[in-house]
């Protein structure tokens, strides 16, 4: 390994961004209510830590509940207010948010942020926390990263962090256009919005 210069993956325990409750906690208003009528009505998100070799970068995505299509993301080698910002703008630049938009969350500490927070409800998109310590109020995002790592991270080599985050790139778009669900009667996230979008 040492001759191709790879290097192994290595797993570590998951990130926490929690740094202990403020004023600024939302109320769990998703309360485990995944269930939706179509797109765009509750999204979730969450930031996971991924290590290839000595380095380390930041998954930061919103994740629609109505199909499991990622709406935006952001990977960084920093988990800073930037990430999810810049995560959340390329999320509103799509023109998909409507009022009563719920946005479901842990309570890390960059979803506590006033400047985040201020971002979401200029655009009327109603915030939601998870109970403290409690990964099942955000299951569905949690099974998004489990996928991502099962199919992706885990059984592959990487030359590089340079090398995963390309690679990580191509899965979102393979997973977003075209990893079919049964839950989704055998279509892709976005196969399943366009053709409904059609339908009605």
């Amino acid at each position: 390994m040492r001759e191709e210069n790879l290097k192994n993956v290595r797993k570590h325990s998951k990130y926490s961004s929690y740094r202990g409750e403020s004023s600024k906690v939302a109320p769990n208003i998703l309360n485990r209510d995944f269930s939706t009528t179509g797109p765009d009505q509750k999204w979730a998100t969450d930031v996971t830590q991924i290590n290839i070799g000595m380095d380390k970068c930041y998954l930061s995505p919103i994740l629609d509940m109505y199909n499991g299509e990622i709406v935006s993301y952001t990977i960084s080698d920093h988990p800073d207010l930037k990430m999810v910002m810049d995560m959340l703008g390329k999320a509103l630049a799509k023109g998909r948010t409507r009022k009563g938009l719920i946005l479901h969350s842990d309570q890390g500490w960059h979803n506590q942020h006033a400047i985040y927070q201020k971002s979401l409800r200029d655009h009327e998109i109603l915030q939601s926390m998870s109970r403290k310590g409690n990964c099942l109020d955000n299951d569905i995002m949690e099974n998004f990263f489990g996928i991502m790592k099962s199919e992706l991270l885990y059984p592959n080599t990487f030359m590089d962090m340079d090398h995963f985050k390309a690679e990580l790139r191509k899965y979102i778009e393979y997973y977003n256009n075209d990893r079919i669900k049964l839950r989704l009667k055998g279509m892709s996230p976005v196969q399943y919005r366009t053709h409904n979008t059609v339908l009605s």
